[in-house]
């Protein structure tokens, strides 16, 4: 469907449909006035990808994730009120976005949350064909090996090391980690040595402080030296190691002074670009002092539709404040770890990580804020 703007009304664009972008379109669709206001959503996947049921959808189908965590837009819009564009940015301005496809998409609100670009093993492709081999294949390379070698203890390399041992609970998997203790220092060391003491109990073998030195770029048996000096033969060597890439590049053409040198959106505390009132950012890709998490990104999205609608009201706009760190970390399906950041760090255990987030992973909450 075009969104060649051919009529009166104002454009408000949402250039990504993750977690910040989807809890953006759909209160707006609801908020703004059909007649006087067009909404357009551009993604490049047809569906929404649950990001916090990917390690558990990649490594096996025991709970047919694929048929509940990739979800579709066609809901999304309160009464139809938008535009779903299946396409990727290739370059902008300050009032048009050039798409992949060669179609240009005229705004006068624009909202830039494109996300990460994640690496194996959730780098999952743009089309819907494409990710369905790359998690058949995925699943084929975990059954096929006897024992793992994890190499990265934060909150990836931990949930994956508890979805094999779900599923494979006799086989053998072994954490290395380069920092003193698991996670990161965002989270208290009390917090962090339970995180460990959790995963040690269902039998994971775990070496804080210590480096791969070469991960192997091959699927398959391999021998590995750490920095430490320790000789570790494993089956397969999953890479949970560096941060992912956002999805920026396309904001060069608007203003290379947009981007911080790694390529996150400098923003305003109104979530605002500096120098373009009319363009917000949210999401993963803000260059914002505070952990990367669908919670924040929800948070993000609440105030850029207010200040959206404030803007268009000629209102003073809301500025975004972190309110604390929490992270809700699974280890399996009926284990897990939370941390609430308030006060002294509130811990709670597998029955409470269970109930909010471990069983299902958020995907009945998250297909609901798709509308469905």
């Amino acid at each position: 469907m075009s969104a060649k703007k051919n009529d009166d009304r104002k454009s408000v664009v949402v250039v990504g449909g993750g977690h910040a972008g989807v809890n953006l379109a759909r209160p707006l669709s609801a908020q703004l006035d059909a007649s006087k206001y067009k909404l357009v959503l551009i993604n490049p996947r047809p569906y929404r990808v649950l990001l916090p049921a990917t390690l558990r959808m990649v490594v096996s189908d025991a709970q047919n994730l694929q048929s509940t965590a990739l979800v579709p837009y066609d809901k999304l819009f309160h009464n139809g009120n938008g535009v779903f564009i299946q396409d990727s940015v290739r370059s902008m301005d300050d009032k048009v976005l050039t798409l992949g496809s060669g179609e240009q998409v005229p705004y006068d609100v624009l909202v830039l949350c494109s996300g990460m670009a994640w690496a194996d093993p959730i780098a999952f492709p743009d089309t819907a064909e494409d990710v369905k081999s790359y998690i058949s294949r995925s699943h084929e390379k975990f059954a096929r090996a006897g024992n793992y070698l994890i190499v990265g203890g934060g909150a990836i390399g931990c949930e994956l090391a508890g979805e094999l041992k779900d599923i494979w609970p006799e086989r053998e998997i072994t954490l290395v980690h380069a920092e003193r203790l698991l996670l990161n220092d965002t989270y208290t060391d009390r917090y962090r040595r339970r995180v460990a003491d959790q995963l040690v109990a269902r039998g994971i073998k775990i070496h804080l402080g210590d480096l791969v030195e070469d991960i192997p770029d091959h699927t398959g048996p391999a021998v590995v030296l750490t920095k430490g000096g320790l000789k570790l033969s494993t089956d397969l060597v999953v890479r949970a190691v560096g941060a992912p890439r956002p999805n920026t590049s396309f904001i060069n053409s608007l203003n290379p002074d947009a981007l911080t040198p790694a390529g996150f959106v400098k923003v305003k505390p109104t979530l605002q670009l500096h120098d373009y009132p009319n363009i917000f950012a949210a999401g993963d890709i803000v260059d914002w002092n505070e952990q990367k998490q669908a919670i924040k990104a929800q948070d993000h999205a609440k105030i850029v539709a207010k200040n959206i609608v404030n803007h268009f009201n000629g209102a003073p706009l809301k500025t975004y404040k972190t309110a604390f760190e929490a992270i809700f970390l699974t280890n399996g399906k009926n284990g897990g770890i939370t941390y609430l950041g308030f006060l002294w760090g509130i811990i709670f255990g597998s029955w409470f990580t269970r109930l909010l987030k471990s069983r299902d992973l958020l995907v009945s909450r998250f297909r609901k804020e798709n509308g469905l």
